[in-house]
């Protein structure tokens, strides 16, 4: 589970460096999400984020099971349940890391379909204005 959840995080990663710099690449991905965000899209979306909240939340239970178990015996680790401590530590701060990630990209598409509608918006005025001016200067 730990290679998807570090292969998902890279990937995530990817998507934000492509989404943060201009370049032909971007449009590509931005179409890509719009495409995404239609249809049934952001109900698959909600649900694998609630299911991997929920995993993450479970995780972070057994965490807090094995500190506690760890504080009853007397400050003694047992060495078990040092290395599940550690793997669930890790898978947790992935999880975590993802969810993160993924809303980072949610805020960046939105965002950049924001400016563009601005930039649209500004485009559209500004050849309004110049009709305008052009027939000022006619009459």
């Amino acid at each position: 589970m730990i290679h998807v959840l570090f292969s998902l995080v890279m990937m995530e990663m990817v998507f934000i460096l492509v989404l943060s710099f201009a370049n032909p690449i971007r449009t590509l991905v931005v179409k890509g999400l719009d495409i995404l965000k239609q249809g049934r899209g952001p109900l698959v979306t909600k649900t694998v984020a609630t299911t991997m909240f929920v995993v993450f939340g479970s995780t972070v239970y057994t965490i807090t099971k094995i500190q506690k178990r760890s504080k009853d015996v007397g400050g003694m680790v047992n060495p078990t349940d040092e290395v599940v401590m550690a793997q669930r530590l890790l898978e947790a701060s992935l999880m975590g890391f993802s969810l993160f990630l993924g809303m980072v990209i949610d805020r960046q598409h939105s965002y950049i379909r924001e400016i563009i509608s601005l930039r649209k918006k500004f485009e559209t005025t500004k050849k309004m204005n110049y009709i305008n001016n052009e027939q000022k200067r006619k009459n």
